[in-house]
């Protein structure tokens, strides 16, 4: 699921298996990432720009190159308000105005997460586990007050740029034309990956695409691991909160983006790995309906067996049991993990089942309002012009232990690899309280239906 080549040292968009980042039809975004550790800041002019809830003061920078021209950014914009205290568990809040003009020149804190025991490795990034401590420097500052975007705003004096008038019909076809317009701008929003237990926008600088594509940028953090996705099953804490962050993050867009120069009519969400696992459950939520237009979906699917969580409740049970408060009645066991510190929460080791994960997105009956299976065939995801990127390597984390460098996968281990992955997949998943029943429909396959439950989750076949 996760592969990197080793020459690329740097964070890069090819979480979930991707064997050369050429291989993206959509590779320019990736170039533009792999400059988040060179680009320089520039201090001479600060940009300010108003906005629904108050004015920000961003700063803009320029980049090292003679084609890309500078780029505005605002760092650490509020999407939503703290989700602490009695706000933790639960969906979030839009975040309260502020007086004067708020200074958007410094990334905001990250969510709170554990890199070093609380994630399987094998669903971690190679690139993230060989390059640990330049990870970890942009996950040292963190706290639950955590939701906040960065925002990467083209301008118009770059030397790539056409002068306005200029006649585009003397290039002769050996130069790219450049499409930049004077109008709003479409905006691409970046859903980072990890394994729904870490991550943080703060990583990818949007620049490069900014300045070249002349898009505008967003990146931005959302809840993850317990904090994020913990769920009851029933109405205690109905989980996803991750992606309801997700969400809420899209409404503040496409309320604010015309402030910044943005089209709130031409939004593309993309991502990869989990990141794409996340756009693509957000094409089949009708929480998100009329936020985002398109979507680029990278190595990854609300249909990979790691994308939706079937065993809430056993999680959430296992953590209650490590920090005491493992208490029957949900609701009470909900009231005693808020009054948890949050390191008390994330540094917990909770393992999955292999191919899996403990704390993710779940079938509410509302965000997700079936299985994503279904919800597919209903054609849910119809309204969104959808971009699909697989690689040559797609997996290969998950047989990486029996890969020889010369001949590749003998038959048996293929056959082996594939079999233990279709016999780790929980038939009974979905099966938590309640009656279950068998349907098998003619011709096909048994099939696994999720349904919401007062108390926890149900299965139909």
């Amino acid at each position: 699921m996760w592969f990197s080549p080793r020459r690329n040292r740097f964070p890069s968009q090819n979480w979930h298996g991707a064997h050369n980042c050429t291989n993206f039809s959509v590779s320019l975004w990736v170039l533009s990432f792999c400059w988040c550790f060179v680009a320089v800041r520039g201090q001479n002019y600060h940009p300010t720009v108003n906005t629904q809830y108050g004015k920000l003061r961003g700063v803009r920078v320029p980049l090292p190159s003679e084609i890309l021209g500078p780029v505005d950014q605002y760092l650490g914009v509020p999407y939503a308000a703290s989700p602490v205290g009695e706000k933790r568990f639960m969906p979030p809040e839009p975040p309260s105005s502020w007086s004067g003009i708020k200074n958007a020149t410094h990334f905001a804190p990250v969510c709170p997460q554990n890199i070093h025991n609380a994630v399987p490795e094998i669903m971690m990034p190679i690139w993230f586990t060989f390059n640990l401590d330049i990870v970890t420097t942009y996950i040292q500052d963190q706290h639950e007050d955590c939701l906040y975007l960065n925002i990467y705003v083209p301008t118009e004096d770059g030397a790539h740029a056409k002068k306005q008038g200029e006649d585009l019909s003397d290039n002769d076809g050996d130069e790219d034309e450049d499409i930049r317009d004077t109008g709003a701008k479409p905006v691409m929003v970046y859903i980072h990956g990890g394994s729904y237990m870490e991550g943080t926008g703060n990583m990818i600088d949007g620049s490069v695409l900014a300045s070249y594509g002349n898009v505008i940028v967003i990146t931005l953090n959302y809840r993850v691991g317990v904090l994020g996705f913990l769920s009851t099953g029933d109405q205690a804490a109905k989980g996803n909160y991750g992606l309801l962050d997700q969400i809420q993050a899209l409404r503040w867009i496409s309320e604010n983006i015309g402030f910044f120069g943005g089209d709130s009519n031409r939004i593309t969400v993309f991502g990869s790995g989990i990141g794409a696992s996340c756009v693509s459950l957000l094409t089949l939520s009708h929480h998100s309906e009329g936020l985002f237009h398109r979507a680029i979906i990278q190595s990854g699917s609300a249909l990979s067996s790691w994308a939706v969580n079937y065993q809430p409740v056993k999680y959430t049970r296992l953590l209650a049991e490590k920090v005491g408060c493992n208490v029957l009645d949900t609701s009470g066991m909900v009231d005693c993990l808020r009054k948890k510190t949050s390191r008390e929460l994330v540094e917990q080791d909770i393992q999955p089942a292999r191919y899996h994960v403990a704390f993710g997105p779940v079938i509410d009956g509302d965000v997700i309002p079936d299985d994503p299976e279904i919800l597919m065939e209903q054609g849910e995801f119809l309204n969104y012009d959808i971009m699909l990127g697989v690689n040559q390597g797609e997996g290969l984390r998950f047989v990486e232990n029996v890969v020889d460098s010369e001949d590749g996968v003998s038959g048996n281990d293929f056959d082996f690899s594939v079999s233990d992955f279709v016999d780790r997949r929980p038939l009974s998943s979905c099966t938590q309280t309640g009656q279950t029943g068998t349907i098998q429909r003619p011709g096909e396959r048994l099939w696994w239906r999720c349904l919401p439950t007062t108390s926890g989750l149900s299965h139909q076949w």
